[in-house]
């Protein structure tokens, strides 16, 4: 298939965004701020297109390691500050390794919060930072003043003050080039800021098969299952059954690849969820149930917009609707379920009756089965798939 950069980075950084918004008081559009603050700066460094993108790239996904960070972050320091957590660069710059940016980006997201004077998490300073990196920063930096609600006056004294110390003398003067520029303050306007993006970054397309898209959904799933202690595996473990089912059911490889990638992706609008929700050692009122329902709403819209992904997308967002039309968030009904939403629904469940919750201990294949077999039984799942799933499932030792 022929894989867009900038439709997945844009669908990603829509994903990161439902996470950022819930720790910093509703901020939306962080990422894509971020990205044409920078790419402003880079138009007036005379940034090649190539430079240009995976600058976009950086930006938009700087923070795709917070997800590590927050659970630490509000353990240790009792508040969500991820600008002081140095493991989300560290994670941030792994995650992306597989990331297929034009060239080789090494540094540029581990190294984006270090300060020109080497004040930084590392201690690097200077021409040692990756310009990228240290674009990234500056654009990052100003975007946060901007979400606090300080003016243009504001930010440019404010960088003022950071010039040559905090950031590089030469960056901070292509951003106060932009300063009587009333036209890229309105842009970061959150009602402009997509459609300024789409016409300032160079898009980039390469043929990939599914099978090499493998290792780039993997980023996003991990993200995901690091969201909360209590889902630490829950969609590589949901990946795993996926592709076991596929080889049960005889799936061709693009059929199973397809499958393993809604797994992988399935659970993306849970980056939505508060922690204080998922980690919650009972269970859930009807309240923070209302909060938990719509992340597979948010799964549809950050995928439904990636060319070729129409199959996966439906998988991946269906997996809490029933066949009885009980579920969410449409109340789909049997006739508008196909076979794999239904596979993907009973594997689901199957593995988070599985997994430790703060609530319980993982539950045994005996009693999964009467829990599984009584929902069949009651139209809510489909009846053979779950047998299925409990058969290809069973513990080989029993």
């Amino acid at each position: 298939m022929t894989f867009n950069r900038n439709e997945f980075v844009s669908a990603f950084s829509l994903a990161l965004d439902f996470l950022e918004s819930s720790l910093r008081n509703n901020v939306t559009n962080h990422g894509k701020r971020v990205a044409l603050i920078a790419l402003r700066i880079g138009e007036q460094l005379r940034l090649s297109p190539e430079d240009m993108f995976d600058l976009y790239a950086g930006a938009m996904l700087h923070d795709n390691g917070m997800t590590h960070a927050v659970y630490n972050a509000i353990d240790a320091e009792k508040l969500p500050n991820i600008e002081k957590a140095a493991s989300h660069c560290i994670i941030g710059e792994r995650n992306l390794k597989a990331f297929p940016f034009l060239k080789n980006r090494e540094g540029m997201i581990l190294y984006h919060h270090e300060a020109y004077d080497g004040s930084g998490f590392f201690g690097i300073s200077g021409d040692s930072i990756p310009l990228l990196a240290h674009i990234i920063n500056l654009a990052d930096m100003a975007e946060i003043l901007y979400s606090k609600g300080a003016d243009r006056q504001a930010m440019l004294k404010q960088l003022s003050l950071w010039k040559g110390s905090q950031f590089a003398t030469e960056l901070c003067e292509a951003f106060e080039a932009l300063g009587d520029n009333l036209g890229f303050w309105l842009s970061l306007d959150n009602r402009f800021i997509g459609k300024e993006l789409e016409q300032r970054t160079p898009e980039y397309d390469m043929a990939l098969t599914l099978e090499e898209l493998l290792p780039i959904t993997g980023i996003f799933r991990r993200l995901v299952d690091a969201k909360s202690p209590f889902t630490g595996r829950h969609s590589q473990g949901i990946a795993e059954k996926s592709a076991l089912m596929a080889d049960f059911y005889g799936f061709d490889a693009e059929r199973k690849t397809k499958l393993t990638i809604a797994a992988d992706l399935h659970d993306i609008g849970k980056l939505a969820v508060p922690n204080a929700v998922l980690d919650k050692p009972a269970a859930l009122t009807v309240g923070e149930m209302e909060l938990v329902k719509p992340h597979t709403y948010y799964t549809r819209k950050t995928l439904e917009s990636i060319t070729g992904f129409a199959d996966i997308t439906e998988w991946a967002s269906n997996h809490h609707e029933k066949l009885d039309g009980t579920g969410y968030p449409y109340g789909f009904n049997e006739a508008r379920l196909d076979f794999e939403s239904r596979l993907m629904a009973c594997i689901d469940i199957f593995q988070a009756l599985t997994e430790e919750r703060p609530y319980r201990q993982p539950l045994d294949h005996s009693t999964v089965s009467r829990i599984m077999l009584d929902m069949a039984n009651k139209g809510g799942i489909d009846h053979q798939i779950t047998a299925d799933v409990l058969t290809a499932n069973h513990p080989k030792d029993v």
